[in-house]
């Protein structure tokens, strides 16, 4: 940590790789479960911090990595076999992008997610289709990246008048209040986790798509 807060600082293209991102390192405990560490990282200077979501969106945060000239990049990547999702592209390149879009002309929910939590959000935003709430699906792989491209895109990708906003990720709030707001609704970890199976945790901490259904359901409907 002291050695990547010094490249950021001295704006050397450092390359870290991070292996353990959330509570689906499972048996390893609640030692190895890095709840904070993503905010942390995020809160650093001249950072770029990715969490992708499947093979597609790794490729493009290794690509960032390794044509970066000033700004070092933590590759925070999950434990678990994770498909490839479809819609996932290249533009996650660009930080952030719809990677599930809303089936009616406007979306009464942005659901933004990162990582493993990625596809739960895109399948929770299918079942939420079958009870009336429209929902577009926010990929959001590295938010610094986002915050660095024009205000034109990040508002096609997050519109202002879109206020209905949930964030789900296995991690620490702290990072999501710019883009979710003061009424946002949080799907996060905001304690230590727990010594268990990785799909045991999610199911415990929320992380499943029927839960995340019902969470969105109650928000958007209060």
């Amino acid at each position: 940590k002291p050695m990547l807060r010094l490249s950021s600082l001295m704006e050397i293209p450092q390359i870290a790789v991070f292996s353990h991102d959330s509570i689906g390192v499972g048996e390893d405990g609640p030692t190895h479960e890095p709840i904070e560490q993503l905010a942390m990282l995020r809160s650093q200077p001249n950072m770029h911090v990715f969490r992708p979501a499947d093979e597609t969106e790794t490729k493009a945060a290794w690509y960032c990595a390794v044509t970066s000239t000033r700004t070092p990049t933590s590759l925070v990547l999950s434990r678990q076999s994770l498909p490839v999702l479809e819609n996932s592209s290249k533009d996650a390149l660009k930080g952030g992008y719809i990677i599930r879009k809303e089936k009616k002309e406007k979306a009464d929910v942005v659901i933004m997610a990162t990582g493993s939590e990625t596809g739960i959000a895109v399948e929770a935003a299918n079942m939420l289709e079958k009870d009336g709430i429209s929902a577009r699906v926010v990929s959001m792989p590295c938010l610094e990246l986002f915050e660095e491209q024009p205000e034109e895109y990040r508002n096609a990708v997050l519109p202002p008048k879109m206020t209905k906003r949930v964030v789900v990720e296995a991690g620490s709030s702290m990072s999501w209040g710019r883009y979710a707001g003061i009424d946002g609704c949080y799907i996060t970890m905001d304690t230590f986790g727990a010594s268990a199976p990785a799909a045991q945790l999610f199911e415990k901490y929320g992380f499943t798509a029927e839960n995340v259904r019902e969470k969105v359901k109650t928000y958007v409907n209060s």
